[in-house]
C-alpha cells in the first residue's frame, strides 16, 4: 500500500511551479514600483484623519517563499494619533515586526512585498505619503528623520567596528548637510545626555563592546531620536534587559516622547509594560487585527476570546498558581490560511457563525473594534479584512 502523502511535502515539479510564479510576481510588483517613482500622484494622498500620524488601512504583506506566499500581515487596519503611544500585543509570529517594517520599507526585496492597502504618513500639510508606493529617494528623507526605528536587539544593533560618536554623528549628517562638524559632534552629545548617559565624552569615543546592555540601548534611542521624528517605533526595546533597565529605559521613552512631541509605536509581548505606557492597544493574530480600543477597554473590557486568553495567561502579583494558563492548539499554516476565522479552532466560544466565513470587524465602542461574530448583533459591522488573491497580481 502506498504511503499517504505529506501535508508539508512538496515535490521538485510543484517547487518549480512555486518559483516561476514567484518570479513572475514579484518582478512585476518591482516594475510597478518603478514606475511609481516616476510620477508622484501615485504615492501622495490625503489622510483620512488629519489627527494621526500614520493610518494603516487594508495592509497586506506577503513573502514569496520556496514553499508558497506567506501572508505574514493580511488586511491589517489601525491609526496611530498625533501625541499618543500605540502599544501593539500579540505572540510571536503573528505580524507586529512585519507591521512595522512595511511602514519603514525594510522588508527584504524582491521576496518580501506590500502588495495590497495603503500606509498613509502625515506629511503635516493635511497631504501624506503613501508608503506602499513611496519611492526610495523620498524614503531615505523620512527614514530616521521623520520615523525612527529602535531595533529589537541592542547588543546586535550597532556596528561593533565604529566608535559610538561615529554611529550617531552619521544619523544627524546624513539628514542635516549643512550643519558643521563640531555642531554635529555637540548634537551628538546633548542626545547621550538627553538619555541618560553621565559620561558621554567617554562613551563618544568607545566601542559597542565596551557598553552594557542597557547603555547600548540608550545609545539606539539617541540614535532613533537624534534628528526629533514624528513617529518613534519601538520593536521590543525591553527584550534582552533585566527587570531594573527594562522600568529605566520605558521612563526614559515616555519622557523623550513628551519633550519631542512625537508618537510612538510599542510593539511587544509584555502586556504589563504596554498597560503601563499605551494610550492605545492593537491585538494582533495569525497576521490580522482581532481586537482594537484605548488600553483601558482592552485591559478591563477584553473582548475578543484570543485577547482574552492573553489577559488569563500573565501572572497576577499575590497569586499563586501551580501552573500558568496557555491557549491550547497552535496557530494555523501561515501558507495555507483558513477561510473561517483564524482563532475557531483554539477557542473554547465558538457559536454558529463562527462555522462560516472569516469574522468582520465590530464597533463595539467608539474606539473599542473586535473581530467576533460573538458581538455581531450587539456593534456596528465595518467590513471585512481585504485579503488579497496572489493569482490576480500577474
Amino acid at each position: 500500500m502506498a504511503e499517504k502523502k505529506k501535508s508539508s511535502y512538496i515535490s521538485g515539479k510543484e517547487s518549480r511551479k512555486i518559483t516561476k510564479f514567484n518570479r513572475k510576481v514579484t518582478r512585476k510588483l518591482e516594475k510597478e514600483r518603478a514606475d511609481a517613482n516616476k510620477d508622484p500622484a501615485l504615492y501622495t494622498t490625503q489622510m483620512k484623519n488629519p489627527g494621526n500620524v500614520v493610518e494603516f488601512d487594508n495592509v497586506c504583506t506577503y513573502f514569496f517563499s520556496d514553499v508558497g506566499v506567506v501572508k505574514a500581515v493580511d488586511g491589517v487596519n489601525f491609526d496611530i494619533p498625533r501625541h499618543s503611544t500605540v502599544g501593539v500585543v500579540g505572540e510571536s509570529g503573528c505580524g507586529k515586526s512585519v507591521t512595522s517594517l512595511s511602514l519603514m520599507q525594510l522588508l527584504q526585496r524582491p521576496s518580501g512585498q506590500t502588495v495590497g492597502g495603503e500606509i498613509r504618513f502625515n506629511r503635516g500639510d493635511g497631504s501624506a505619503y503613501n508608503i506602499v508606493n513611496t519611492p526610495n529617494s523620498i524614503m531615505e528623507k523620512l527614514r530616521g528623520n521623520e520615523i525612527s526605528m529602535i531595533f529589537q536587539e541592542p547588543m546586535t544593533a550597532l556596528n561593533p567596528v565604529f566608535r559610538i560618536g561615529q554611529q550617531i554623528n552619521e544619523v544627524i549628517e546624513l539628514h542635516n548637510p549643512n550643519m558643521s562638524e563640531p555642531e554635529v559632534k555637540a548634537r551628538t552629545l546633548e542626545m547621550l545626555e538627553m538619555v541618560g548617559i553621565a559620561n558621554k565624552e567617554g562613551v563618544y569615543e568607545m566601542f559597542p563592546h565596551e557598553l552594557s546592555g542597557g547603555m547600548r540601548q540608550r545609545i539606539c534611542i539617541a540614535i532613533a531620536l537624534a534628528c526629533s521624528p514624528k513617529l518613534i517605533i519601538a520593536d521590543e526595546p525591553t527584550t534582552a534587559l533585566d527587570v531594573t533597565i527594562q522600568a529605566q529605559i520605558l521612563d526614559l521613552l515616555q519622557n523623550l516622547k513628551d519633550r519631542l512631541s512625537s508618537s510612538i509605536m510599542l510593539i511587544t509581548h509584555d502586556l504589563g509594560v504596554v498597560a503601563g505606557m499605551a494610550d492605545y492597544v492593537v491585538v494582533m493574530y495569525a497576521g490580522r487585527v482581532v481586537e482594537k480600543g484605548t488600553a483601558e477597554e482592552i485591559f478591563h473590557h477584553p473582548a475578543h476570546p484570543y485577547t482574552i486568553g492573553l489577559m488569563k495567561s500573565k501572572p497576577v502579583v499575590g497569586q499563586k498558581v501551580e501552573e500558568l494558563y496557555n491557549i491550547p492548539g497552535s496557530v494555523p499554516n501561515p501558507v495555507a490560511m483558513p477561510d473561517y476565522c483564524y482563532f475557531r479552532d483554539r477557542c473554547d466560544r465558538v457559536c454558529t457563525r463562527c462555522q462560516g466565513e472569516y469574522p468582520p470587524e465590530i464597533r463595539i465602542s467608539d474606539t473599542h473594534v473586535v473581530s467576533c461574530y460573538r458581538y455581531y448583533d450587539q456593534g456596528t459591522p465595518l467590513g471585512y479584512p481585504k485579503s488579497v488573491n496572489v493569482e490576480e497580481l500577474l
